[in-house]
């Protein structure tokens, strides 16, 4: 039985899309796309003619049905779900008939979806650039469709851009030709054969140029940064084939990635296909790349095991870091994977402390009702879905043991959408020799109860151990003992090792800022252009009340859009009293070159007015 979406208009019980059929034109002057699209929808029931389809801030033009014109009506605006499109079919269809829905429309320059850039906020300053990020709910704001992951389908799509652009989608590149109604302009193909649900849609359109890194993939981006990207990404064949042998074949044909600009609000978006990386993974560090690591592990949970509503978020989410940290153990070691395992349990405890120990937001499986999906957005679902799953690992004989459970249900799901109910189902099923032992888990407290889990896992701390004694002493250090640092501390450090360092001060008091004075001193950390570790030391410098590191927290702040970094940043320079309207100022200055999301999530951080923001130009 389809458990209902609470963030979605349109039921997937009574009929389901199985294909989409996008034509796309896309305006740079108005900011818009003008499109039509035809959705190929299974009735499953009889007698059914009444079809609701998600929309958000979209002008519909016209609805047919087999050619013939559809009646339709929008109902009220929703907040954050949008307005519902009610189309009444001009007949019957019974239960398993197929019918194709037309619908021609107008996006809005406003559409969450989709972040329009004039050309000053590209690398290139010359063209402008688009890309959408539907996940979880803003696909409805790009297409009139069934967004709910609940639901898959095919997708076929044409793009019309001028001549100077390139469009890449999430899908396989099927040739292109001068557009017939404007030689100006060109129009890009895709073709998307394995189903997959409407968040996963994804269009970017830029001056793009790729480089080939590997016998299935490119790597896109604009023309300044596609040779450093080229580089940074040449594991990546390496990875996929890791992951493959550790669940199985890779479905999806190519795998790209493309680099987006600054304002991206996130890592990375597991868009198939074409991968979306942030920018701030250029700043020289290889090893860094977990993010490609996840990104590739979505591939399989995720995008071929997909959560039926986003309250099962963690079912996507903390399998793909269980996944990523497995490719980082067959990489590099277990030891490393056991370090990134106690990282993550840090990064757990700073969002259980951010929203509070007993908000229901900090649930491994939260209630969604009237809550908007961007809100809950945190790091709960990927590392409370860890650690639940690394419990369990523990419980039932080991990675080897579990990684047979894990590419089970993937077997068992593929193509389908899941809820928590069904994986604990697979879970006694698979390990029913073991079910006294999946008995004594506490799965009231793991999955509905807010905080911290009910059991911290053991995790070997050996790389860890060098990061908690050197943070110990300059926790423990009197101003009479800062000349004993020296250089060589930090010398033996990975650069894993400096983050967790790092995070570990953040989660005592603020250092006296004699000590951040010092630290800059021996270890010259304003010079490392690494994203993760630099974020951390200016908060640590901010919350230290050192009045040099501001001017360059605000610049990390608004110079990328990378809401892991942008968020922390601005609630730790509005905590700082002296500083605090100097950080709303900087915001309100930058808010209009923003990602919506992004904007609209720092605003309610700073308590600033969070009016309708459409991005200006």
């Amino acid at each position: 039985i389809m458990s209902t979406d609470p963030c979605s208009f349109s039921s997937g019980t009574r009929a389901v899309t199985r294909h989409l059929n996008l034509v796309l034109h896309v305006d740079f002057d108005r900011c818009v796309i003008r499109a039509t699209v035809q959705l190929t929808v299974e009735a499953l029931e009889d007698r059914f003619s009444a079809l609701t389809l998600d929309t958000r801030d979209l002008q519909i033009v016209s609805v047919s049905a087999n050619g013939q014109a559809a009646r339709f009506t929008m109902g009220p605006k929703h907040s954050f779900k949008g307005t519902p499109l009610d189309i009444t079919l001009p007949f019957d269809l019974s239960r398993g008939q197929h019918v194709i829905v037309e619908v021609t429309y107008e996006t809005s320059p406003s559409a969450s979806a989709l972040q329009w850039l004039s050309p000053e906020q590209t690398a290139g300053r010359k063209q402008p650039y688009l890309f959408s990020q539907c996940q979880a709910h803003h696909c409805r704001s790009m297409v009139p469709c069934q967004d709910t992951p609940s639901v898959k389908h095919t997708y076929y799509a044409q793009v019309s851009v001028a001549k100077d652009l390139v469009a890449v989608m999430s899908a396989v590149r099927d040739g292109q030709e001068v557009d017939p109604q404007d030689n100006n302009r060109i129009i890009y193909r895709f073709r998307q054969p394995v189903p997959m649900p409407s968040y996963l849609i994804a269009i970017v359109v830029g001056a793009l140029e790729s480089r080939e890194i590997g016998p299935r993939s490119r790597v896109w981006s604009e023309k300044e940064f596609v040779d450093k990207a080229a580089f940074e990404f040449s594991e990546t064949e390496t990875m996929l084939k890791t992951a493959e042998d550790l669940v199985g074949p890779y479905v999806w044909g190519q795998y790209d990635i493309l680099v987006l600009p600054p304002s991206f609000p996130y890592g990375g978006m597991e868009n198939p296909c074409l991968t979306y990386a942030t920018p701030t993974l250029l700043a020289g560090d290889k090893s860094l790349s977990n993010v490609i690591a996840h990104e590739i592990s979505h591939s399989w949970t995720g995008n071929l095991v997909t959560n039926k509503t986003w309250e099962h978020f963690w079912l996507n989410e903390g399998h793909t870091v269980y996944l990523e940290r497995m490719i980082g153990r067959s990489l590099v070691s277990e030891q490393f994977r056991q370090f990134k395992a106690m990282g993550g349990w840090k990064d757990l405890q700073d969002s259980v402390n951010t929203f509070g120990a007993d908000n229901v937001l900090t649930n491994l499986v939260p209630s969604l009702q009237d809550v908007n999906p961007d809100d809950a957005f945190s790091s709960v679902p990927y590392e409370k879905g860890f650690a639940l799953l690394y419990h369990l690992e523990e419980l039932l004989g080991g990675p080897e043991v579990f990684m047979g459970f894990v590419r089970s249900y993937i077997q068992r799901f593929s193509y389908g959408s899941v809820t928590t109910d069904e994986w604990k189902n697979h879970l006694f099923t698979y390990f029913k020799d073991q079910v006294e032992v999946l008995n004594k888990v506490d799965w009231n407290a793991w999955m509905f109860t807010p905080g911290m889990p009910p059991v911290k896992p053991q995790y070997d701390t050996t790389l860890a151990d060098a990061c908690i004694a050197l943070s110990q002493r300059w926790i423990k250090a009197k101003d009479q003992d800062l000349s004993s640092f020296k250089e060589s501390d930090v010398k033996m450090l990975s650069s894993h090792q400096l983050i967790e360092f790092l995070s570990l001060l953040l989660q005592e008091d603020a250092l006296p800022v004699s000590h951040v004075k010092k630290m800059e001193e021996v270890y010259d950390l304003n010079a490392i252009m690494n994203s993760e570790i630099r974020f951390r030391w200016l908060r640590l410098c901010v919350r230290s009340r050192w009045e040099e590191a501001v001017p360059m927290a605000l610049k990390m702040a608004t110079e990328q859009g990378r809401m892991k970094y942008t968020r922390p940043l601005f609630r730790e320079l509005s905590n700082y009293e002296k500083y605090r309207d100097e950080a709303v100022r900087v915001f309100l200055a930058h808010r209009a070159a923003m990602h919506p999301v992004t904007s609209g999530l720092v605003a309610k951080d700073l308590k600033v007015d969070a009016r309708c923001q459409t991005t200006s130009l």
